[in-house]
Parts: structure tokens; C-alpha cells; sequence
């Protein structure tokens, strides 16, 4: 990964939104252009409606003084109607654009954070402090948006009006246009502060945050509430989550107390200042320097011009401030290392090589897979056996290519994997994981997710479905394939054998030249699991199998067996050279379990 200690230019604002702005322009081109130019046009308007008044004004002080006819005063208020009205039409609409333009940009930062993450490197998502990373870009995402609108606005609407009004006044006198300025600095400074409080927070509060949120899982998430409720965790989790809350309130408690303070003193400032600005204005007018029009318009107008000022730096740039941490998140993420290999061509069915492969998990201090060299030759069936811990799954995901090898190298059809994209990778891959998806849809979909835009037939799913042992019975599947999966969704809810045959289903129906089995029949008895893996081995007749298990009975249809211990491959071979070997780890393991597997039954 890239080294988070970046120059600190690169973590300037005005260096994000230009890497933010294009992400935007893309979701809506012309509704963003439109945006940027009714601005600048609502805060000339705001400004022009200013010089309107002093018109207006003077015209009525002229009418009194009888130098001015009835036809001036009329047409200078029939201009400061037309400013007006102009001004309150672009308010509405620069008001609302930014909500219509937020749900097409954010559908644009979704869909670069799920790229981004669809090119990392799996084994990212064994790191706590990626998870981290993860989480503070989904937090950073929903602020990206408002942090380019919030700057598009001070720049195509604030700037135009301050420096229309600054222009204003400096033609009425330099000192009022420099005296605002003044005013305008120890605001901005509050808010300068406030950044670096609330970017500090963000990195502070996200472990707390992905705590406290995990432990709300465990007391409400349907996956947890049924164990919780039975076994009574759930004040316990009720405890933890409460403290957990409570560290991340009493951190928001702290940087908004020392912001707040900073700001409270900077305000007072400001307010002396207005005021200040108010009595060099009337000494102006009983000087002569301005006209009763302009004292008046002037007077009128700071009162706006203050609020304008205290909008931009207590809504746009507080805004900002508490967000730009969030969002450098989401940039950082954008930044991680993604997987090196970018070549698009399938490597094709082949022999499948490991040379001396290691592999450690992010963070670990012992080697999952430690010097491990073998072939899975292009049509052979594979079972990999070991007791838990033993490195088994991370074998399979190495050998698949899910996970690149710390040391040595994994070769598919004579191309190194590493070397691969992704897509090139699995496209002729399938597999049934022991943690598989329990997807809230239909048993159709749950079932076809596997192939998108391969043709599903009735009669090809009951093939698939009798192979993983998924039965049509009219109690479990009330509407057949179309049965909802899911009480959440008025549908059904299926035991853990069930849904690991659906599982089961799932990985068959995927076209693939090589098919793993990863532990995926654990709720399954063993009788059963026998029956499914024979289905298994038929299926696999003219394809390379890899099957991962810990029921030794399940493994004597592989042609060869790899038994891991302690992360290494300490023997391979078939189960009628390795139950011979004396003293040899598979026949300890078959010995210990042989009681599972009676011949009177037909499993040994």
C-alpha cells in the first residue's frame, strides 16, 4: 500500500475537489455546468439588486427634493422589482439542483468504491486496518459529493457577490471594502482550526465506530438475535455497545467543546468588527463621502452581506472542515495497491502448479501455507484432508487464485497467476465455500447467480438440484423455484443443510473446468455427504475437483490426496499408498475416525 505519510500538498482541499470534480462531471455533465452558471448568476444577482437600492433611494431623496420627476422613481423601482424577483427565482433553483445532482453522483462514488474494491488483492480483507480503511471510504463517499458542491457554490456563487459587493463599496470608499475584509479573517480561521479538530476525530472515532456497530449486530441483526435471545448475550452486548457509544460521544464531545471555544472567541472578533463598519458608514454620510441612497443601500445590504459571510464560513466551510477527513478516506482507499496482474486472457484448462508456495495473512506471525509444491494435473480430482487450522482453505484459495502466494509461485496452464486479472482468473472457476451466501431471493436466483446470462431451464436446474440433493418437496419450496428464500420477504426460511444444498446447487450450475469443495457440507451427515460428493466425482469426471474435508470417509474417490499439517503438505498420494504408510498423518486421521464409517453401511 502506498505510504499514508503523503506531501502535505497533496491533502490541500483544493487538490481534492479537483480529484472529486471529475467523478462528478461525469455522473451529470450538463446539469453540473448548468448549476455553476446559475450561480455565478444568483450572486452577481444579489449584488446588482444592492446597486438597484442605492438607485431607488436616491431617486425617492431627489423626488423630495424636487429634482426628480415621478417617471425616474417609478422606473428605478420597477428595476430593483426585477432584481428582486430575479434573485429569488435563482435562489430556488440553485437551491434545488444539488439535491437532484446528489443521487446521480452518488450512484458514481458507489460505483468506485465497488471497482476499486473488485481490484484489490482478497487477502486485503484479512487486514483489520483495511476493514478500517474500508469503512472510513464509505463514511468519505457521502461527503465527497457535498464537499465539490460546497466549493462549486463559494466559488461560482459567495465570490461572485463578495466581489461584486467589495467592488461596490470600493468605489464608495476603499475603506469599507478593505474593513470587510478584515472582519472576514478571524472567522476563517475559526474554521481552519475546526478542520484540523474534526480530521483528527475521524481517525480516532472509526475502530470505536466499527465496534459499537458490530456489537448493535449482535443484539438486533437477524443473523445473531435467535443465539443472543436463547442464550441471554444480549445485555451483554447491550453493555459493550453502551461503553463503546459512550467513548465515541465523549470523543465528539471533546472536539466539538475545543472547536466551539476557538470559534466563540473568533465570533466576538467578528461582531467588533461589524459594528465597527457600521459607524465608519455613517460617518461617511455626515461627512458627504456617500449619498443618502448609498448610506441607505449600504445599511441594508451589510446586514445580508454579514449573513452571506457567516453562511459561507459557518454552514460551507464547517461543513468542509468536519468532512475533508472523511473524504481523504475515501481518497486513500482509492489509492491502496490493487492487484498487480492485468492480463484479460483466461489462462484455459491446464495443469495447475505449486513451486514452494507460502502464504501469512495480514498481520499473522505464523505462515497459514508454508513450502507447499505439488501439480493438480488437468483433469484430476484432488482432496485436501487435515485437522482445523491445518491451512486447508487457504491452500484451495491459493490454489484457485484468490489469494497470491507470499513466496513462491501457483502457475495455471503455465501462467503464473499473479500475473492475471481477476476475471481472467475465475472464468472458469467455480466453487462452494464452507461460509457460503445465504442470498435473500428466490431459489432460482439463489441458484443462478452463479452463471448470469446463462440459459435456465427448469429441466437444467432439477438435473442440478437432484446432483446437490435439493429436492422439490412442495413443504420447503412452496412455489418451486420461485419460492422466496427469506421470511423478511414474505418467503421461507430453510434449514442449514438446505441451504448448503442450495449452496451446492449454486457452485454446479456455474460453466467451470475446475470445481472446489471447500468444506461445504458441515450440516450435512455424513451419509449424505457421501451420496453428494459421488454426484460430485460424476460431475467431475472430465474436469479438475478439488475437495477439502475433514471427513477422511469422503476422500478415497480423489485420485490424490494432500494432507496438511501445521500449514505444511507433509503427505500426498492415493488413500490406498497413504493408509499404508505407517505412522503417517492420513492414516491417524482415518484410524480416528473410522468409526464413522461402518462397512455395513457401504462407506468404506
Amino acid at each position: 500500500m502506498r505510504q499514508r505519510a503523503k506531501n502535505n500538498s497533496e491533502k490541500r482541499v483544493w487538490l481534492i475537489f479537483w480529484r472529486l470534480f471529475p467523478q462528478i462531471m461525469k455522473a451529470a455533465p450538463v446539469l453540473l455546468w448548468v448549476e455553476i452558471v446559475l450561480s455565478v448568476c444568483h450572486g452577481v444577482s444579489w449584488g446588482v439588486e444592492t446597486v438597484m437600492q442605492q438607485h431607488f433611494f436616491d431617486a425617492a431623496a431627489g423626488l423630495a427634493a424636487g429634482s426628480i420627476a415621478w417617471g425616474q422613481v417609478f422606473l428605478s423601482l420597477g428595476l430593483l422589482g426585477c432584481a428582486n424577483v430575479a434573485c429569488q427565482v435563482l435562489n430556488g433553483v440553485a437551491n434545488y439542483l444539488p439535491s437532484v445532482l446528489e443521487g446521480k453522483a452518488g450512484g458514481q462514488l458507489s460505483e468506485a468504491i465497488h471497482r476499486k474494491a473488485a481490484r484489490l488483492d482478497p487477502a486485503v480483507f484479512e487486514d483489520t486496518q483495511k476493514l478500517d480503511d474500508i469503512n472510513k471510504a464509505e463514511r468519505g463517499k457521502q461527503s465527497a459529493f457535498w464537499l465539490v458542491c460546497d466549493i462549486i457554490m463559494i466559488f461560482a456563487f459567495y465570490v461572485p457577490y463578495f466581489l461584486f459587493m467589495g467592488w461596490y463599496l470600493f468605489t464608495l470608499k476603499p475603506v469599507l471594502a478593505a474593513a470587510i475584509l478584515i472582519v472576514f479573517f478571524p472567522t476563517a480561521f475559526a474554521q481552519f482550526i475546526r478542520s484540523k479538530v474534526f480530521s483528527n476525530l475521524e481517525d480516532e472515532s472509526v475502530p470505536v465506530r466499527r465496534e459499537y456497530e458490530y456489537y448493535e449486530n449482535c443484539m438486533v441483526g437477524r443473523e445473531y438475535f435467535r443465539e443472543t435471545r436463547l442464550l441471554g448475550g444480549f445485555y451483554f452486548f447491550k453493555k459493550l455497545y453502551l461503553e463503546a457509544l459512550d467513548h465515541m460521544q465523549r470523543l465528539r464531545c471533546r472536539a466539538a467543546m475545543k472547536s466551539n471555544l476557538f470559534e466563540l472567541a473568533m465570533r466576538v472578533l467578528t461582531a467588533a468588527g461589524y459594528c465597527a463598519i457600521l459607524l465608519l458608514l455613517f460617518d461617511s454620510l455626515m461627512e458627504g463621502q456617500v449619498s443618502v441612497g448609498a448610506f441607505a443601500a449600504v445599511f441594508n445590504s451589510v446586514g445580508f452581506l454579514y449573513s452571506i459571510m457567516e453562511e459561507v464560513i459557518c454552514r460551507h466551510l464547517v461543513n468542509i472542515a468536519q468532512d475533508i477527513g472523511t473524504i481523504r478516506n475515501y481518497l486513500n482507499f482509492l489509492e491502496l495497491d490493487e492487484r498487480a496482474g492485468q492480463r484479460d486472457t483466461a489462462p484455459g484448462w491446464g495443469d495447475i502448479v505449486l513451486e514452494h508456495v507460502s502464504f501469512s495473512y495480514p498481520g499473522g506471525k505464523k505462515k497459514a501455507v508454508e513450502d507447499v509444491s505439488f501439480i493438480l494435473k488437468k483433469g484430476e480430482t484432488l482432496a485436501v484432508v487435515g485437522e482445523n487450522g491445518s491451512g486447508k482453505s487457504t491452500l484451495i484459495r491459493l490454489i484457485c487464485g484468490l489469494y497470491l502466494p507470499d513466496e513462491g509461485s501457483v502457475y495455471m496452464n503455465g501462467i503464473k497467476t499473479g500475473t492475471l486479472s481477476t476475471n481472467a482468473l475465475f472464468s472458469g472457476t467455480s466453487a462452494v465455500f464452507q461460509k457460503y451466501q445465504r442470498y435473500q431471493m428466490t431459489l432460482r436466483e439463489n441458484i443462478t447467480v452463479s452463471g448470469p446470462g446463462k440459459a435456465c431451464r427448469d429441466e437444467t436446474l432439477d438435473h442440478i438440484c437432484r446432483m446437490a440433493g435439493t429436492g422439490q418437496d412442495e413443504n420447503a419450496f412452496p412455489d418451486g423455484y420461485e419460492t422466496m428464500l427469506s421470511r423478511e420477504f414474505d418467503g421461507v426460511d430453510l434449514s442449514g443443510g438446505q441451504w448448503q444444498r442450495v449452496a451446492i446447487a449454486r457452485g454446479f450450475f456455474r460453466e467451470h473446468h475446475l470445481i472446489i469443495l471447500d468444506e461445504p457440507t458441515a450440516a450435512i451427515d455424513p451419509y449424505e455427504e457421501t451420496r453428494i460428493y459421488n454426484q460430485f466425482a460424476e460431475i467431475s469426471k472430465d474436469k479438475s475437483a478439488v475437495i477439502v474435508t475433514h471427513r477422511i470417509g469422503s476422500v478415497k474417490l480423489a485420485d490424490r490426496i494432500v494432507v496438511m499439517k501445521e500449514g505444511r503438505a507433509v503427505q500426498i498420494g492415493s488413500h490406498e499408498k497413504l493408509i499404508a504408510e505407517k505412522g503417517g498423518e492420513y492414516r491417524r486421521l482415518y484410524e480416528s475416525q473410522q468409526q464413522w464409517y461402518q462397512e455395513s453401511v457401504g462407506t468404506i
